[in-house]
């Protein structure tokens, strides 16, 4: 058993969850407090309804999430919202969200263990926003197969692709739903941009950027953080962990 307080305070200090800024509704770090003590970390990418249903029926007492309670805004405690909120505090499930701090964080962020997974040598970072880079970055030296290989194994099936150059060049990750970025992204040197999902416009634009682009899902492509905290707090605070897979298909 470890307190709460304890595990917030070692994943927001390692995280740098106080010093990075995030899109408004992240939220990041402990969103709702349970009675002060954890046994059980779950980990899931969304705070929906039937992930904190499923974490409260396995005896969690700790939700660790990347899109968290807040990430359409302010709500009103009514319908599934009330719903979620009620079977979280009757659970006593406490829920921690992190959002963009996850996604860059150098050794546990998405981006750095997708890389890792499909074989990418990190050389640097790039696509910079309100002080921090939002994407990972290397040489790929092996071919397309290679790299399409690589990416099924690590999440899936690939939703969409284009291919504007004969070879991969110099690869470009940002996980979730940066598919928007793709002009930046061009202009960091980028020459093959993996991503979870963009626009339908962003393709012909990157098309005629010369950019080839890989969607392989903002779901699948942000599974990699959450699971890893679990891991994380299962060695050091000698907790029992899990992950609630709920794949939205997007």
């Amino acid at each position: 058993m470890a307190k709460l307080s304890e595990v917030v305070a070692f994943l927001d200090k390692e995280l740098k969850t106080g010093q990075l800024t995030d899109y408004p509704g992240a939220e990041n770090g402990l969103q709702l407090e349970n009675n002060g003590e954890v046994t059980q970390v779950t980990t899931a990418v969304d705070a929906s309804l039937v992930t904190i249903e499923a974490a409260v029926e396995q005896g969690a007492d700790l939700l660790i999430v990347h899109h968290g309670l807040f990430w359409q805004g302010v709500r009103k405690f009514r319908g599934a919202y009330y719903d979620k909120l009620k079977t979280a505090i009757r659970g006593n499930l406490a829920i921690y969200s992190s959002h963009l701090p996850l996604d860059i964080h150098p050794e546990w962020g998405n981006n750095h263990l997708l890389a890792e997974e499909i074989g990418l040598d990190i050389k640097d970072t790039f696509l910079p926003w309100k002080g921090m880079e939002l994407g990972v970055q290397g040489e790929w030296s092996g071919s397309w197969a290679d790299l399409e290989a690589g990416i099924v194994k690590a999440v899936g099936p690939v939703l969409a692709s284009t291919r504007a150059q004969e070879e991969v060049g110099r690869l470009g990750i940002v996980t979730g739903g940066a598919g928007s970025e793709v002009e930046k992204v061009r202009e960091a040197g980028i020459d093959t941009f993996l991503t979870g999902e963009g626009p339908h416009w962003s393709f012909p634009l990157a098309e005629e950027l010369g950019l080839s682009v890989i969607h392989a899902g903002h779901y699948a492509t942000e599974t990699f953080g959450v699971r890893k905290l679990g891991e994380i707090l299962r060695n050091k605070f000698s907790l029992q962990d899990s992950f609630l897979s709920f794949p939205t298909g997007l």
